[in-house]
């Protein structure tokens, strides 16, 4: 199955525009800008806030948003290498973090195109990539909505009025994670876009380490929410923090199925509100609210900076259309730091390669 004919040179153009170190360094811009436009916008208030807050318990939401970051990384890692490609932790940083900061452009398509991108520089199939980007989302908001319900027996208060659907949206999202289901829908996802099949389908087992670096990562950004909420006057003991894990992975739940806000901005923050607001007042749940997705902001930026310089020493597959053996990628010599991010194959000119590179787009 091809896009239709009048579609092609539009995906074509694309497609190479997303391969160009030009085209590349514009996504890259593009999104950045745009994640430090949504803090400098807010500086006065970010500034206000941080004054309110203890410099130990800030240092706390710090580390605990950087190791949610590390452990949403791992998620990704561990299910493309149960689907056959084991990438080395710096490569595997250059592609997952550099390409988060694709989140910030509105729509929830562009960090799958980026990763995908990357991905093919280190011999990965873009179809791997764009199926362990695609598995691992998937993963990230069943896991959320399955913490939601755990720590509903020991904080209520933690699924506000109006959001009793997102528990519901649980017993789907765990059906699709079924391998017997979620393989066959890759497969058949990948032959409506024209392409061959998975040569390796998702197993129980990377399925489950993934679920379980889910869960880490919900904790650790609960731990940041808590670590914000305290000094404001929230509860300091195992009940305000199962409050802020819950509460957390109900927004980001909700959040991510607003495709149109860029990364979840606006319905993300409406539901961690409502599940802080029995513990804080109005005033003081606007700081958390804020300064949870400033410092999130600052750290994907910093984590996709550091992506960027392990890049320096990591090799690039030079094979043809940048596919490795299922065992891992081939390499050769390293780039600089620079070129981590906009390298491109040799042939990407190729107008009959731009043309296929474009359907497996689609």
């Amino acid at each position: 199955m091809k896009p239709p004919r009048r579609l092609r040179p539009l995906l074509s153009g694309l497609s190479a525009a997303a391969r160009s170190p030009l085209g590349r360094w514009g996504f890259g811009l593009l999104a950045v800008t745009l994640a430090v436009w949504a803090v400098a916008s807010r500086r006065d208030e970010v500034l206000d806030a941080l004054g309110r807050l203890e410099p130990g318990w800030t240092a706390l939401a710090v580390l605990a948003t950087a190791a949610n970051v590390c452990a949403a990384g791992l998620v990704w890692r561990s299910v493309l290498a149960d689907l056959g490609d084991r990438l080395p932790l710096r490569p595997a940083a250059r592609i997952f973090f550099v390409g988060q900061i694709g989140k910030y452009l509105p729509g929830s398509v562009w960090p799958v195109v980026m990763q995908a991108e990357l991905g093919r520089d280190h011999g990965v199939p873009r179809r791997d990539t764009a199926a362990a980007t695609g598995v691992s989302l998937l993963i990230s908001v069943t896991s959320a909505f399955a913490v939601v319900l755990v720590t509903i027996p020991f904080v209520p208060d933690v699924l506000p009025r109006g959001f009793g659907w997102a528990v519901l949206a649980l017993v789907p999202l765990a059906v699709l994670l079924r391998p017997r289901v979620l393989g066959p829908l890759l497969d058949r996802a990948l032959r409506l876009a024209g392409r061959e099949p998975l040569n390796r389908r998702p197993g129980a087992a990377g399925l489950a380490r993934a679920f379980g670096w889910a869960v880490l990562s919900w904790a650790m950004a609960g731990v940041q929410v808590w670590a914000l909420g305290v000094p404001l006057g929230a509860d300091a003991g195992p009940r305000g923090l199962a409050l802020a894990v819950g509460g957390y992975a109900l927004a980001w739940g909700v959040g991510f199925l607003v495709v149109v806000a860029p990364a979840g901005a606006g319905p993300r923050e409406l539901a961690l509100a409502a599940a802080l607001a029995p513990v804080l007042d109005a005033g003081e749940v606007v700081v958390v609210v804020l300064l949870s997705r400033v410092i999130f902001t600052v750290t994907d930026l910093a984590f996709a900076g550091a992506g960027l310089w392990l890049a320096r020493s990591v090799p690039r597959s030079t094979r043809p259309g940048g596919t490795g053996p299922p065992g891992g990628p081939g390499g050769t010599t390293g780039s600089g730091a620079a070129a981590g991010l906009t390298g491109a194959r040799a042939d990407d000119g190729d107008a009959e390669a731009a043309d296929a590179d474009a359907e497996e787009v689609l």
